[in-house]
């Protein structure tokens, strides 16, 4: 995106940028999104053992990769489950009125599982570093034999609060994981990609606009909040064209499971969301 915007900057200027990759808060409560968490990822390899070896035969004294990999990206929270990595930001964010009760019912989370970390949900959840481990290379379970792993890997995602800078929360990452080995293991991790946190400047014209235009088609107000999810390309657009405003709408909903197998589309979000668009040009067009 970066390299086609610079490529066509002549042809694509713009005063104002609508870019539609966002959620509202509610099926029933519209919203602009202000700001979003960068993101960065890496894989970590941990290995122990020149081969695999029996494990009745050498398991006590000689540790295994799989293990030691367990332990190491369990170092990752603290008990709490805040992110225990040093030297990344945190902010805080508007709470509005999100309850524990809608977030669990949000996320699907099961009956008896504590949230984690500290702060109010916003803060954690927009405001805050996040770190998942979304994958790991390890023998499947069916298949595994009686055998000391010699090497594991997995792929650690991390959120990153805005006003942080990703490269350098992406080398913190790198750092606890080589500092944390435990039982001498070795550590190698291969750096992924990172998307920077985002900002929006609000208050200007096209942003007082935009909320009149979502209020009309919504028929109430529209608020103002955060996302930590990552969006690429908003950010090379705001390196392309400093000076527009950039509003960051959307179609989805907390139920529409984005990335999921069965992501969804509220159909009368999806109209409100067209008419408020519509709405929204005409205002531009009447300067209002």
């Amino acid at each position: 995106m970066a390299g086609f915007l610079a490529a066509h900057s002549g042809r694509v200027r713009a005063d104002v940028l609508v870019l539609a990759d966002s959620v509202n808060w509610a099926t029933g409560i519209p919203s602009l999104t202000i700001s979003l968490r960068g993101g960065a990822n890496i894989t970590v390899t941990v290995r122990a053992l020149r081969h695999g070896v029996h494990s009745g035969a050498y398991g006590g004294p000689v540790p295994d990769a799989l293990t030691a990999l367990c332990r190491l990206l369990a170092t990752l929270h603290d008990e709490r489950g805040d992110v225990a990595v040093v030297g990344l930001a945190r902010g805080s964010a508007d709470p509005l009125d999100l309850t524990e009760e809608r977030l669990r019912a949000d996320a699907g989370l099961l009956d008896g599982v504590h949230l984690i970390g500290t702060g109010s949900l916003t803060d954690r959840l927009w405001a805050h570093p996040a770190i998942a481990v979304i994958g790991v290379d390890a023998p499947a379970v069916g298949a595994a034999s009686n055998t000391l792993i010699p090497a594991a890997r997995a792929k650690v995602s991390m959120r990153v609060a805005p006003g942080d800078d990703a490269i350098r929360a992406r080398e913190a990452l790198v750092s606890h994981l080589k500092r944390r080995a435990p039982w001498g293991v070795q550590v190698t991790a291969e750096a992924g990609g990172t998307v920077a946190p985002y900002t929006a400047r609000a208050g200007g014209r096209a942003y007082r606009a935009a909320h009149a235009a979502l209020a009309a088609a919504w028929g109430r107000p529209a608020v103002d909040i955060g996302v930590g999810g990552s969006i690429a390309f908003v950010t090379a657009y705001a390196a392309a064209f400093p000076d527009a405003e950039i509003l960051i709408t959307g179609v989805e909903d907390p139920g529409t499971r984005a990335h999921g197998a069965n992501e969804s589309l509220d159909l009368a979000v999806f109209e409100r969301a067209c008419l408020a668009e519509a709405l929204l040009l005409g205002r531009l067009a009447r300067g209002a």
